[in-house]
């Protein structure tokens, strides 16, 4: 009653003047949201033309060869000539073998084929630089000059870079980031190649054991500015070098699946990124825990499940993916461009 008396008795001048403040108060309310509207375009045009500038940054030519990484999203087909690598181990050997997978992922669109004779799977043992060069140099000089897709060498020993280059191949791929041979850098600056700049921690032999971070993205992000510093030391242009943020090199599962969700973190450093998630253990172990017979991750679990990390990892910033299934892959690049290109 108290309330409604003193409602009934309030003088109509204070209440004109009450009026006149709301508005005051909703008019310079309009004017901040205005404002911050303003701010925020200006904002998200800044960042568009950031994204952009990266993106054209990201383009690579040399010699006959150009990786236009801005316009679309690059697969790059694996052959393991080796008899232990974790998933195609043994398949190869055979010279003949090997030169037909090659040819054979060529045709079905792969952008670049990557070469290796020495396993890199978790406890893994290093091969001597002669075992090296004897699985990969004969089908690298068999096939180079046959493509027209850029061959690269997966070493990290200097001796085997320099005889693939020599011998046709064009990029060097090194799981090291140049922390395994202090003269690789040298090597790829010599020849004037892209390199891949990977993460890992420890070495394949040891990369599993003990697995920790103080800050999982900031640690890594740390280690491929050093790996940075020590290519443009030794001569490597920055717009040759590609970055690998390293799933499964010295990663949990739930490490792997943090990285694929904070890709786009690593754009900072202004590289084209290139994810390895093809057939790994991560994917396997997601599917356990959800209760996915072993049968079925046999027979499709691995596939399906590095379609659809492939297809995250190009939404969340990926520009290559090093893969073991050409043909697929390849498919499932180019639906996950086509949506990405409809959101820019």
């Amino acid at each position: 009653m108290q309330t409604k008396a003193k409602i009934d008795t309030l003088d109509p001048s204070t209440a004109l003047n009450s009026a006149s403040k709301s508005r005051d108060r909703d008019a310079a309310q309009g004017q901040s949201r205005a404002v911050r509207r303003a701010h925020d375009a200006s904002n998200d045009a800044e960042l568009s033309r950031s994204t952009s500038a990266v993106r054209r940054g990201i383009d690579m030519r040399w010699d006959r060869f150009e990786l236009a990484l801005s316009k679309r999203t690059y697969i790059m087909g694996i052959l393991n000539r080796t008899p232990d690598s974790f998933s195609d181990g043994g398949l190869f050997m055979d010279e003949k073998a090997a030169i037909d997978r090659v040819y054979r992922m060529a045709s079905e669109g792969a952008d670049i084929i990557d070469i290796g004779g020495e396993s890199t799977r978790p406890g893994a043992k290093p091969v001597s630089t002669n075992e090296e060069l004897e699985r990969t140099i004969p089908v690298i000089k068999a096939v180079a000059k046959k493509l027209d897709v850029p061959i690269s060498i997966d070493t990290y020993k200097s001796e085997v870079a320099a005889a693939a280059l020599e011998n046709g191949a064009a990029m060097i791929n090194d799981i090291t980031g140049f922390g395994g041979d202090s003269r690789l850098a040298s090597v790829a600056a010599e020849f004037g190649v892209p390199v891949v700049i990977m993460h890992i921690k420890g070495t394949p032999r040891t990369m599993q054991r003990d697995v920790h971070y103080e800050s999982l993205i900031d640690d890594i992000l740390a280690n491929l500015r050093e790996s940075i510093d020590l290519a443009a030391k030794a001569g490597v242009a920055k717009d040759k070098i590609i970055i690998d943020p390293g799933i499964g090199f010295g990663k949990t599962t739930e490490h792997n699946v943090e990285i694929l969700n904070n890709l786009g973190s690593f754009k900072v450093l202004e590289r084209p990124i290139l994810v390895g998630v093809s057939r790994k253990s991560f994917i396997v172990n997601t599917l356990k825990k959800a209760n996915i017979s072993d049968e079925d991750i046999k027979i499709s679990g691995r596939l399906m499940g590095t379609a659809s990390s492939a297809a995250i990892s190009i939404m969340n910033g990926a520009n290559i993916l090093r893969v073991h299934d050409v043909k697929e892959m390849v498919q499932v690049a180019r639906i996950a461009d086509a949506i990405k290109s409809a959101r820019r």
